[in-house]
C-alpha cells in the first residue's frame, strides 16, 4: 500500500506510524454510498465524488482529489468511499440524495463509524457554508433528514418495528422524514433512528418529552442530531404537557405503545395493569380462579403493600366483560408499583411474556377496566 522510491531507506521507520495513523482514522474518513446503479464502477464513483466535493467547496486538505480509495459491492449496490481527511468525509455527508448517473444515492456513515472517537479527530458535521446549490442540492433535501432540526432517537429496543417507533414519534405531529438504521447484512434494527417533523417548532418539544423515557429494558436518548439536549420554550410547555398526556393515554389503551415503560414521576401511578398473564378460559372455573387470585396476591405482594387486586372474569352468559385477560394491581404507593413493574415486565408466565404498564388511578377507582 505504501511504496518507497529506491534509496529512501531512511524513511522506513516512519511508514508504520503513518500506516497506523491512517488505519486509526479510516472509520472517520470512509463514507457509505448506497443505491448505486449497476453501471457504477470504482473509477466512476471516485471521479464523481472528487468532482462534487470540489464543486461544493468541500475540499479542505489542499489541492488534488478528495477521494483516495473506493470499494464497490456490486451485488448489493453500495460502495465505501475513502476520503483524504476526516473533515472532508464529514463534508461529504451533506451529499446525501445527490443524483449519480440518473439515480439518487444514500450517503451515510459506515457501520464501524465511532462518533465519540471521531469527535477527537476532526469536525463531525458538514461545513454549514458548503455550496450545495452548485450540485443541485439544498440543506434538508435528502428526504427531509438533514439540517439542524434532524432528531437522533437512540436506545430503541431491537424488537420494535418501524411502525411502532413512528407511532410514538407521531404523537407530536406528522413526520417529514424517518430513517430506522438497520444492519446492512441482517436487516435488523441497530437500535437508533433519525427523524424530522413537518412542523419544525415541535422539534424541541419532542426531544424534551421523549428523552429519558423507558422502553422495555432500555432508556431513550432523544436530541437534535447535531447538538445536546435542549429545553422547550415557555410558550411550548402546554404543548409538551399535552403530548406527554397523549403518550400516557396511548400506553394505557392497549396499542403498540403499551410496551413503553415510562419514567416514575412522569406518568407512573399506584396502579399496574398486567397483560399476557391469564386467559378467559382459566378464569371460568371457581377453584382455578381462587388459585390464581392467591398466587397473584403472594407473588405481587413481594414488591410492596398490595391494596387491591382485581382480575375481571368472563360473564357466565357470554356477554362481553371489560378487562378480561388483564390483572390490575393497586399498591399503597407509586414506588411499590414501580418496583412491581420492573420485576414483572418481561417475565415468563405460562409460556407468555408479561407486559406491565401503569394504569390511570381515576379509571381504576371508577371500575373502568376497558383501557
Amino acid at each position: 500500500m505504501f511504496s518507497l522510491p529506491t534509496g529512501q531507506l531512511g524513511a522506513l521507520p516512519v511508514m508504520p506510524v503513518q500506516a497506523m495513523t491512517q488505519q486509526a482514522t479510516r472509520h472517520a474518513r470512509r463514507v457509505y454510498v448506497g443505491g448505486l446503479p449497476p453501471t457504477a464502477n470504482e473509477q466512476s464513483v471516485a471521479t464523481f465524488f472528487s468532482h462534487v466535493m470540489s464543486a461544493i467547496g468541500g475540499n479542505t486538505a489542499g489541492p488534488g482529489d478528495a477521494v483516495v480509495n473506493v470499494y464497490i459491492n456490486h451485488e448489493k449496490k453500495f460502495a465505501f468511499v475513502e476520503m483524504r481527511s476526516v473533515e472532508e468525509a464529514s463534508n461529504a455527508m451533506a451529499l446525501d440524495g445527490i443524483i449519480f448517473e440518473g439515480a439518487p444515492v444514500k450517503v451515510r456513515r459506515p457501520s464501524d463509524y465511532n462518533p465519540s472517537l471521531a469527535a477527537t479527530l476532526g469536525p463531525s458535521q458538514p461545513n454549514p457554508n458548503l455550496n450545495l446549490a452548485a450540485v443541485g442540492l439544498t440543506p434538508g433535501s435528502a428526504g427531509g433528514l438533514e439540517g439542524p432540526d434532524r432528531i437522533f432517537v437512540g436506545g430503541l429496543p431491537y424488537y420494535f418495528t418501524e411502525g411502532q417507533i413512528r407511532e410514538l414519534l407521531e404523537s407530536f405531529g406528522p413526520l417529514r422524514g424517518f430513517d430506522l438504521v438497520k444492519d446492512r447484512e441482517t436487516g435488523n434494527s441497530k437500535g437508533y433512528a433519525f427523524c424530522v417533523y413537518q412542523d419544525l417548532s415541535v422539534t424541541d418539544i419532542a426531544c424534551a418529552a421523549l428523552n429519558g423515557i423507558k422502553m422495555g429494558d432500555k432508556t431513550l436518548t432523544v436530541r437534535r442530531a447535531n447538538q445536546g439536549v435542549t429545553q422547550p420554550k415557555p410558550e411550548q410547555e402546554s404543548v409538551l404537557l399535552h403530548a406527554q398526556q397523549q403518550i400516557a393515554l396511548q400506553c394505557a389503551s392497549g396499542t403498540h405503545l403499551q410496551k413503553l415503560m415510562l419514567q416514575p414521576g412522569t406518568l407512573a401511578t399506584k396502579v399496574l395493569c398486567l397483560t399476557q398473564v391469564v386467559s378467559a378460559d382459566e378464569l371460568r372455573d371457581d377453584e382455578d380462579y381462587a388459585d390464581i387470585l392467591e398466587d397473584m396476591r403472594l407473588e405481587c405482594g413481594k414488591f410492596g403493600t398490595l391494596v387491591n387486586l382485581v382480575i375481571p372474569r368472563p360473564s357466565p352468559t357470554g356477554d362481553p366483560t371489560p378487562g378480561v385477560g388483564k390483572v390490575f394491581l393497586e399498591y399503597a404507593d407509586v414506588e411499590s408499583a414501580n418496583k412491581a413493574r420492573q420485576g414483572l415486565h418481561g417475565r415468563r408466565f405460562g409460556g407468555n411474556q408479561v407486559v406491565a404498564v401503569f394504569y390511570p388511578e381515576n379509571r381504576f377507582s371508577q371500575g373502568d377496566y376497558d383501557g
